[in-house]
């Protein structure tokens, strides 16, 4: 997923920072599910975690309609982005089910992907010549 040639600077750039966004709040996810362990204010952080994490997964879609529709760019990150918030979804109603069995294994999956894609997106296309 890196940056295509027609694609513009400016969205390429959002595109990698509502990415990195949404990996940042994913690992805060996993440090505030050990908090809640230890801490009584686990739950609380863990909550207001999820929030920010959902919203960092609507605003990687939108980065990447961006980047696609008026940036230039391919529209395959929107595939990946509509998954994410499927699968953050997913965790949300999990976390709120209380099914740690699915919920932390789907947690840990998507901290992966969310690496994956971040990966993805900073690599920068080798030129041939």
């Amino acid at each position: 997923m890196p940056t295509t040639p027609t694609q513009t600077p400016a969205t390429a750039t959002f595109l990698r920072a509502t990415v990195a966004l949404q990996t940042l709040t994913l690992f805060f996810q996993a440090t505030t599910a050990g908090l809640l362990l230890t801490s009584s204010h686990g739950e609380l952080l863990h909550g207001i975690g999820a929030r920010v994490m959902y919203g960092a997964s609507m605003l990687y879609l939108l980065a990447a309609t961006l980047a696609w529709r008026p940036g230039g760019g391919t529209p395959r990150p929107i595939l990946y982005a509509t998954v994410f918030l499927l699968l953050a979804s997913a965790q949300v109603l999990l976390g709120i089910a209380h099914v740690p069995s699915v919920h932390v294994p789907l947690g840990v999956l998507m901290f992966g992907l969310s690496l994956l894609a971040l990966a993805a997106h900073t690599v920068t296309p080798r030129r041939t010549s």
